[in-house]
């Protein structure tokens, strides 16, 4: 069972970035641990951090016959990622959205996804267990939708 996880712009500066908001955890960290976690459940895991909104579709594109279930952190694609969002509606594989941070709790801009609606569920202000936490739940639902 294959899982994607979709990093989105900006993302890579995990550690860097506004740390008093994101923590000091890095991307490189986020996915080691994403990894561990996978090789534990018993899956394949595919990412791809990008910070350019086509090469997040073409990567769910390349991935939509071998796919079962992604992860996706929108990141500022979140409030505007109209093509991403009907992107996800295309897949035939259960997406869960996940943000480190509370984005209901910050700038009032923030509080809003378009992706929430094309998605099965939003993990969110949990830090690196919004990534960890989610790749649990989107495993359980790629085995609920393979036993029919």
């Amino acid at each position: 069972m294959k899982i994607l996880v979709l990093h989105g712009p900006n993302l890579n500066l995990f550690g860097r970035r506004e740390p008093h908001i994101y923590g000091t955890t890095t991307l490189a960290e986020i996915d080691g641990q994403l990894a561990a976690l996978a090789a534990e459940l018993g899956v394949e895991l595919e990412t791809l951090q990008s910070n350019h909104e086509g090469d997040l579709i073409d990567f769910l594109h390349r991935n939509i016959d071998s796919a079962a279930g992604a992860l996706v952190n929108p990141a500022g694609l979140t409030q505007h990622g109209v093509p991403l969002h009907d992107a996800i509606k295309a897949m035939p594989f259960p997406v869960l959205e996940v943000h480190m941070s509370n984005i209901a709790a910050r700038e009032p801009w923030r509080s809003h996804s378009i992706i929430s609606p094309a998605v099965k569920g939003t993990l969110q202000g949990l830090g690196p267990l919004s990534y960890l936490l989610g790749l649990r739940g989107i495993v359980a639902l790629a085995q609920q939708a393979a036993a029919g």
